[in-house]
């Protein structure tokens, strides 16, 4: 099962040489010569939105803004049509009300921050993923500690409240930019927790700054529950003509099925 993270950049200069008009066919072309079963997108405005539901035909993509009115950046999870069925989604906010559309952390900086969640069964395996897709702050360690602390704390109430309903046992799949280095507060906790591990550990840099980067920082991620393993961890790197993906590599991992 092939697994990707990707921040694919907000656009707010649309007349640089990466703007996201210019890299739309790269991304294209990559997504269906890859053929990932997951993918968890980051920084997705509005018109990147409808532009991924319009070619990704093959896929549902599911998320929602940000901000009160649910606008703006979305932290969406694609997922193949023929591969899973969708048991529930859910949005919550890095927040002490998590309920709340746009909520936040007092100490974070102005952008309200969610995670997407959806509890998915492979219908090829019969096995059950929980997927959540994250983008944590990036100005406020603090923040990010504190959102680092609700996820793992969401993580471990939905493991609880499933087995209690008899799905058994359910894999967790965590991932996102989580603008942190590796030996950062918020990285380790997840290690410290004892039963997650992060697939992406032997990769190099992923956030590049469209080449400027050097070198680029490793601040995204997939994590995972114990027992979940990979063959192969990558990251995207193609750049056709100074045009890349995006500022950050994507970075894939195909999980053992």
């Amino acid at each position: 099962m092939r697994v990707v993270t990707f921040n694919i950049r907000c656009d707010y200069n649309q007349d640089e040489e990466n703007s996201f008009q210019f890299r739309k066919p790269l991304i294209l072309k990559k997504l269906q010569q890859e053929k990932p079963d997951i993918i968890g997108f980051q920084e997705v405005l509005p018109h990147v939105a409808e532009w991924l539901k319009d070619n990704l035909s093959e896929y549902y993509i599911l998320g929602c803004g940000r901000d009160a009115k649910l606008e703006n950046e979305q932290m969406c999870v694609a997922f193949r049509k023929d591969r899973f069925q969708l048991i529930s989604m859910d949005t919550f906010w890095m927040s002490e009300t998590p309920e709340v559309p746009g909520s936040r952390y007092e100490i974070q900086s102005f952008c309200p921050r969610t995670c997407t969640t959806l509890f998915l069964q492979d219908l090829k395996s019969n096995r059950f993923y929980y997927v959540i897709n994250t983008h944590l702050d990036h100005e406020a360690s603090e923040a990010r500690v504190l959102g680092m602390q609700q996820i793992l704390k969401h993580m471990k109430a939905v493991e609880e409240a499933k087995q209690r309903a008899g799905y058994g046992k359910v894999e967790m799949i965590l991932m996102g930019d989580f603008n942190a280095y590796p030996d950062a507060k918020e990285i380790r906790m997840m290690s410290e927790e004892g039963c997650l591990s992060d697939l992406t550990s032997d990769i190099d840099g992923t956030f590049h700054d469209y080449g400027r980067m050097q070198p680029a920082e490793k601040i995204d991620y997939i994590v995972v529950t114990d027992g979940v393993t990979c063959s192969e961890c990558t990251m995207w790197t193609e750049c056709e003509a100074g045009v890349y993906l995006s500022d950050h590599y994507p970075v894939c991992v195909d999980i053992d099925e």
